[in-house]
């Protein structure tokens, strides 16, 4: 039986990120009372969830918090949940609060994984994308986590904005490379509603790639990373070997349950999926009138939860098994089709996606289940 991963959302940062429109700056007595709602949502699932085997903190910026804070939250988990011997401990990081200090605290804290949000290794791109740190800064960074004892570092690049070169898209990646990362995720820039890129995009500030340079940007990336020995598991993540895949991820891909705590997190179990409020004051209005933060709820049927292993399984590399569908004549006429178009590949009992099916991977479900 596979263990379920625990997920924290840490819903504060420096200042407001024009790609996502969510985290903010918090003031101290923000993040004490946060802290303490987390503390009372944290026991009130310690009957429900016992053992994980995977530890993500991420959301905001987790590395805002000051030391002290982190440690409490760690703490926090530790005091009330087991965790197998061998769990992947995984703290998102931003280049910018990471001193050599608190690299090495956070070390100390047990956490074997860290995700660098670098996003890029140019000057001028790290300024449009809103980002407090310089290349400079991030390429010291990465050299202190590895003097530090991180052995499995991940980097996190955002590619396809205006302006943006596909040759300075692969010197970044290039720069990238001489650290030596375990893992890359490398993201294309979306305008999700309501963000800020998304409302310069509704004023003409900024226009999107289009879908033809789009797609030069994700088969060059995949070609130049698969090149130099990094796996293309999933679509937007490559790892230097399959040791290096994020587990905690996979559980997402996989229908493994997961418990998400703090503002806006999710959690999956036994086919429900529930979910938190967004808004961090009435998260902790919530937990201190002694109820559940929890927004909305669904509990999926077996169709769901077939359509949902589809969709997630043609985002990676493993792909999904023909018996999750059955034999149905139509569905094997439209997967015999789709493997001739190069979109997919059948091995064996599996279907996996082609390089050409990740392009349009949001859409192949809908062709193999209706």
């Amino acid at each position: 039986m596979k263990l379920p991963g625990l997920y924290v959302h840490i819903p504060f940062c420096r200042s407001k990120c024009p790609y996502c429109g969510f985290y903010s700056l918090a003031s101290t007595s923000l993040v004490s009372r946060w802290l303490d709602a987390f503390k009372k949502e944290v026991i009130s699932y310690r009957g429900r969830f016992r053992c994980f085997d995977s530890l993500y903190l991420g959301g905001g910026t987790p590395t805002f918090l000051e030391v002290k804070t982190l440690k409490a939250v760690v703490d926090c988990l530790f005091s009330n949940f087991d965790f197998a011997p061998d769990t992947e401990t995984t703290i998102e990081a931003n280049p910018a609060d990471l001193t050599p200090e608190k690299i090495k605290r956070i070390r100390g804290m047990g956490f074997n994984r860290i995700n660098v949000g670098v996003q890029s290794f140019d000057d001028e791109a790290l300024l449009f994308l809103g980002r407090r740190h310089t290349a400079g800064e991030a390429e010291l960074v990465l050299k202190r986590l590895r003097s530090c004892g991180f052995d499995n570092i991940g980097i996190d690049l955002i590619y396809g904005f205006e302006g943006q070169s596909l040759k300075g898209w692969i010197e970044t990646l290039k720069k990238a490379l001489v650290f030596r990362p375990e893992h890359l995720s490398c993201y294309q820039l979306t305008f999700e509603k309501g963000t800020p890129f998304s409302k310069m995009k509704e004023r003409g500030m900024i226009m999107p790639l289009g879908e033809e340079k789009e797609c030069d940007f994700f088969t060059s990336t995949s070609k130049f990373l698969e090149v130099n020995g990094y796996d293309h598991y999933e679509i937007s993540n490559f790892a230097r070997k399959k040791a290096f895949y994020s587990r905690h991820n996979q559980k997402y891909w996989c229908h493994t349950p997961y418990l998400g705590l703090g503002p806006s997190a999710h959690s999956f179990h036994n086919s429900t999926r529930w979910w938190n409020v967004r808004s961090i004051r009435k998260y902790c209005e919530a937990l201190e009138n002694r109820e559940a933060p929890v927004e909305g709820r669904e509990g999926l049927t077996n169709e769901q939860m077939i359509l949902e292993s589809v969709a997630l399984g043609l985002r990676t590399k493993k792909g999904f098994g023909l018996k999750q569908i059955g034999h149905d004549p139509k569905m094997m006429e439209m997967l015999f089709r789709l493997k001739k178009s190069g979109h997919i590949r059948i091995d064996k009992d599996s279907v996996v996606p082609t390089e050409k099916g990740y392009l349009v991977a949001d859409c192949l479900p809908l062709y193999v289940i209706v």
